[in-house]
């Protein structure tokens, strides 16, 4: 009889806990709380792939031609880092301006280095033949250290104004979350 007893009541106990509206709440808070820091989470991760490396002296560009398929992909982000152009060697990948005056940035292999006259010889990987005129030391960015393929993408999206408002109400969002979430528990 006891026995039986003590077994309604811990049934009873249960159902209590499982129809419980504080716990199902404190679940809810829970998720909304992750989700919100989550949210905050990825936002400070991509501005740091952004931010970060300039820092430390490296530039970030996007690729936006195939000339040095499949090495640097369309669509890659690029970290160029600003060393002495005396410095680089056959088969680095440099970036450089095409011109002095407003000229696009290329991104380049290197043929050779001619350090007497201060100029490159530089090939695109996809090109059959280098390139037609040589690369002052004068238009020279820097070497290639790093290429992430369609992260160049993703930097565009975010250096635009839409980018950035999408950035800042994705943590405005997850703000509002951890907030409403805190409060259930």
């Amino acid at each position: 009889m006891e026995k039986r007893r003590k077994r309604r009541a811990r049934k009873r106990q249960e159902e209590a806990w499982a129809e419980n509206p504080v716990r199902e709440r404190t679940r809810a808070s829970r998720v909304l709380s992750v989700t919100g820091t989550g949210m905050i989470v990825v936002v400070i991760i991509l501005c740091s792939l952004l931010v970060l490396p300039g820092i430390f002296g490296f530039h970030m560009y996007h690729v936006l031609s195939g000339s040095m398929e499949p090495a640097v992909r369309v669509g890659s982000l690029i970290y160029v880092y600003e060393g002495q152009p005396e410095d680089i060697v056959e088969k680095d990948i440099i970036a450089f301006y095409s011109s002095l005056e407003g000229g696009g940035i290329i991104t380049h292999r290197v043929l050779m280095n001619n350090v007497v006259s201060g100029t490159f010889q530089t090939k695109g990987d996809a090109n059959d033949e280098a390139d037609p005129t040589p690369v002052p030391y004068d238009n020279y960015i820097g070497e290639v250290k790093l290429s992430i393929p369609f992260m160049g993408k993703l930097l565009a999206v975010m250096t635009s104004p839409y980018g950035k408002i999408a950035a800042a109400c994705a943590v405005g969002l997850g703000i509002v979350l951890n907030l409403i979430g805190g409060r259930g528990e």
